[in-house]
């Protein structure tokens, strides 16, 4: 039994519409991967932390430094994660690549996450050498 020239055509639109599917599933998945200001961070929770940076990760979608601060209550170091905007936001708040480096002081304004974990999205960045303090492209008053 051959089939009939309406059964083709079903065939051929059922994987044009599966092949669709599958590449708006790929083209979708990194929006969600990316979540807003609130879905991480609590604004209830500011941090202000002085450190020594330990790390700075400078790529897209945001730049990351890692700074040991010392813990009043434990007295021990702990090593925390700051967020900051993305490398082209930062840099037109005066930024530039070597403008922190590793051992350089620093004071950190910004935000906690919600997990509790060591991880803060940035507001402004304070250099301990020179007090000079640049915004940290934060995106916690940006509404969507």
């Amino acid at each position: 039994m051959v089939p009939g020239d309406s059964t083709m055509k079903r065939l051929k639109y059922g994987f044009v519409a599966v092949g669709i599917v599958a590449i708006a599933g790929v083209l979708v998945a990194p929006l969600a991967a990316h979540h807003s200001f609130s879905a991480q961070y609590d604004s209830n929770q500011p941090v202000s932390l002085r450190g020594a940076v330990t790390k700075v990760e400078w790529m897209n979608p945001h730049v990351y430094f890692y700074i040991d601060v010392r813990n009043e209550e434990s007295g021990r170091t702990e090593n925390w994660a700051l967020e900051m905007g993305a490398p082209a936001v930062i840099q037109r708040n005066g930024w530039r690549q070597n403008t922190m480096k590793i051992g350089d002081v620093v004071l950190v304004e910004g935000t906690r996450a919600r997990s509790g974990e060591l991880l803060a999205n940035a507001r402004s960045v304070t250099m301990a050498s020179n007090g000079e303090r640049l915004g940290a492209g934060s995106s916690e008053n940006v509404t969507p």
